[in-house]
């Protein structure tokens, strides 16, 4: 491992954390495929399933920032343990009621309910933030780790998901996608000393993280975002069954996922200077363009390629958000605002598959990549529209995000803090 990950693993506890977080993970990429698959298999309806992971994604996107701003509150064991054993207990019950032809009414809120799942990726980045508080160059190592887990989990999270649904019995991939999240939050809240330290409910003024203005534009971003990442699984699947290789689909969207791990592995190795507010706008304005060599795709090898390319600035665009989540966000909030990102993602990621499917049965799968390219315009121009709010709040020093918390718990003092 270089020397720069090294490092910000001799912090006593990281690397139990890293690991507990990486099981904790993996639900993420395998529980919306894993529906897909099972009901597909058990039905043949791939509708119904459409519809069921997308009530999940929803779910997901509403709940996620609640579960996360409680957190903020009370603390990570005392909130993710509850959280997560709804989460399992409504996972077992889509599955009974699956398994045994149950209404279909029953599968939709038990999906519903499965979206309580906490964004274990957020926990473990509040951990990060605790322990390098004020270290900013350590802190980009550390975010840049885990957007290489979150990539890693991308790209074999699906295969393993599909792969024992279609070899073993259709329930296995949501099934394991459950045991994984039940072990990784258990091992992470077991782990207290590097647990966040919670803000008790009076130092929570001003409301939902998300009344931030810097946070509203990276929020607006990743839904643009997240349509890209929505609509390029659908089109690749349907454009590698137009090809007559639809099993290669899992490939191709694999090294999609390789290109954002090896981008993100080297982002962290880099210590970067100026504002970290326009390394984002090139970020999201790199996705954008990477958009339009799909356009030209007639071919799987040359899809893969490009794909391969276009995953390049995924992870180093998701490091510089985190970023400036912590910079826009004051940290009696931060797992929540972390969590916001997520949900952007997770509407967008719906939004796109659902517009992309609608092109694909309209127009054809060549056709259908006009709307990842679409999205990607989306982001760039939101971007550049909230470049200035981006810009208006520097990164805070640990002194400066300190002096911000006491402003919030005093702020019958604002000519005491002005003076100072």
């Amino acid at each position: 491992m270089p020397s720069p990950y090294r490092a910000i693993f001799s912090a006593p506890g990281t690397v139990g954390f890293s690991a507990a977080g990486f099981f904790g993970r993996m639900p993420l990429a395998m529980m919306g495929i894993g529906i897909v698959t099972m009901i597909s298999q058990l039905t043949g309806r791939y509708g119904l399933a459409g519809a069921l992971s997308a009530t999940l994604a929803v779910s997901a996107a509403v709940l996620g920032p609640q579960v996360s701003r409680l957190v903020d509150r009370y603390g990570q064991r005392r909130v993710l343990r509850p959280a997560t054993l709804i989460t399992v207990m409504a996972v077992a019950g889509l599955l009974i009621c699956a398994q045994q032809g149950w209404p279909e009414w029953t599968l939709f809120v038990f999906s519903a309910a499965a979206g309580c799942v906490p964004s274990i990726g957020a926990m473990t980045r509040a951990r990060w933030a605790t322990i390098y508080q004020g270290s900013p160059r350590e802190l980009h190592t550390a975010y840049s780790f885990e957007s290489i887990i979150d990539e890693v989990c991308f790209i074999f999270g699906p295969i393993v998901s599909i792969g024992l649904s279609t070899v073993w019995f259709p329930e296995a991939g949501p099934l394991l996608a459950a045991v994984f999240l039940a072990v990784g939050v258990w091992w992470l809240t077991a782990q207290r000393a590097t647990e966040p330290k919670p803000h008790p409910i009076e130092q929570h003024t001003g409301g939902s993280a998300l009344r931030s203005p810097g946070l509203q534009v990276l929020v607006a971003a990743f839904v643009a975002t997240g349509a890209i990442f929505g609509a390029v699984d659908v089109v690749t699947v349907a454009f590698a069954e137009e090809q007559g290789h639809k099993a290669a689909a899992s490939l191709v969207l694999a090294v999609y996922a390789l290109g954002s791990c090896l981008a993100g592995a080297v982002f962290g190795l880099l210590h970067l200077k100026g504002e970290p507010s326009r390394r984002w706008v090139l970020g999201v304005c790199a996705m954008a363009v990477s958009m339009i060599p799909l356009q030209l795709a007639g071919n799987l090898p040359f899809l893969a390629v490009a794909l391969f390319v276009a995953g390049l600035a995924i992870a180093p665009t998701m490091v510089t958000t985190m970023a400036l989540v912590e910079a826009h966000v004051p940290r009696t909030k931060l797992t929540e605002g972390m969590s916001w990102t997520g949900t952007g993602l997770a509407v967008g990621v719906a939004l796109g598959s659902s517009a992309a499917g609608w092109v694909v049965d309209a127009h054809g799968a060549a056709a259908g990549y006009a709307v990842p390219g679409i999205a990607g315009v989306l982001a760039a121009v939101v971007a550049f529209l909230g470049y200035r709010r981006l810009r208006s709040e520097p990164v805070p020093t640990r002194e400066g995000q300190g002096q911000r918390e006491q402003r919030e718990q005093d702020p019958e003092e604002p000519e005491q803090q002005h003076v100072a």
